[in-house]
């Protein structure tokens, strides 16, 4: 069977190398606002750590949707061909990629590699347990200490081991309030979905939807499915696992807008210069369409009238004399 210990094993090392580089700095071990800030920051550096890994495979991701937007044209002109032969029209699409060098999978390549790193943490986070009866504290090269540093370790009063769907017996054992775990568990969990539907929407709207209906149908789960999932899912997640998420989300933001700037999406027939998009409509509010202004028609050339006082032009005056027959 397949073992997924060299995971934990990394995602530990990491963890605990930065909550050590914390604690070096001063960063308090005791809670300040409820909070453990060395735990909360070497989870949000364990992302910083895996986004700099990721970074190289991110660029080529963004290289290779911007490939997929300039062959759309192509596309659409395949899918006119072969209309009505699927089988025929998927055969042409991929031979069509393959000679662009265009990988069509490249735009869910880096969410699947975090992936890993997601469910280590969460296999980490949900070990911690202060109860020395239950908790298995020789776990991945952790010492005891920090074992129990990190068991205790919380989020304005709520641990970062809870979760929205602890039980009573569960939140005992971490000595946690149920209703701060509920609401601070819920708080993260909107933010969560909101980060994820933005990250999303953020890459759609810069290079926009795509021709091809199974890359339309992936942007469209991306975007809506993937955040509606996380209402049900984000109860079995703890906190700790949620701060990752968000967090990542944020990083995922600003580092797609520094790289869209840099690799702007490509100018094809079909757009306007600078654009990159469809010049038909324009994006409004959440991502809806709304009609591009009606081009205004040039006003006509005033004439000037004669000044006040002066005397009427006579429109003859001027004019050659009629030659007498």
């Amino acid at each position: 069977m397949f073992s997924l210990d060299w995971i934990y094993y990394a995602i530990s090392w990491i963890l605990l190398a930065w909550h050590s580089a914390w604690d070096a700095i001063g960063v308090p071990e005791t809670a300040f606002l409820g909070t453990n800030w060395s735990w909360i920051l070497a989870i949000i550096f364990l992302v910083v750590t895996v986004r700099v890994i990721l970074f190289p495979i991110f660029v080529k991701q963004i290289k290779s949707q911007r490939a997929m937007q300039a062959l759309q044209p192509q596309v659409k002109a395949l899918q006119e061909k072969h209309k009505g032969d699927r089988e025929t029209l998927q055969k042409e699409m991929m031979e069509l990629y393959r000679k662009e060098k265009a990988n069509p999978l490249m735009g869910c390549l880096p969410m699947f590699l975090q992936i890993p790193v997601f469910l280590g943490l969460f296999h980490v986070l949900r070990r911690l347990n202060p109860d020395p009866a239950k908790a298995n504290k020789d776990i991945y090269g952790w010492t005891v200490e920090q074992f129990n540093s990190a068991s205790d370790a919380t989020l304005f009063t709520a641990p970062i081991a809870s979760k929205f769907g602890s039980t009573a017996a569960e939140l005992a054992q971490l000595g946690a309030n149920g209703t701060t775990v509920k609401v601070m568990a819920g708080v993260l969990v909107l933010v969560m979905m909101g980060t994820t539907y933005l990250t999303s929407r953020q890459m759609i709207l810069k290079t926009g939807w795509a021709e091809d209906p199974q890359q339309r149908m992936i942007q469209r789960l991306m975007l809506y499915g993937i955040p509606l999932s996380l209402l049900i899912s984000g109860a079995i997640f703890p906190i700790g696992v949620i701060i990752y998420w968000v967090t990542n989300n944020l990083f995922t933001l600003g580092q797609q807008q520094w790289v869209l700037r840099k690799f702007p999406p490509p100018v094809t027939a079909t757009s306007k210069p600078g654009t990159g998009a469809q010049p038909a409509k324009t994006s409004g509010l959440f991502g809806r369409s709304k009609p591009a202004p009606a081009p205004t028609k040039p006003a006509a050339p005033k004439v000037a009238g004669p000044k006040p006082g002066a005397k009427p032009a006579n429109p003859k005056k001027g004019r050659p004399a009629k030659r007498q027959g």
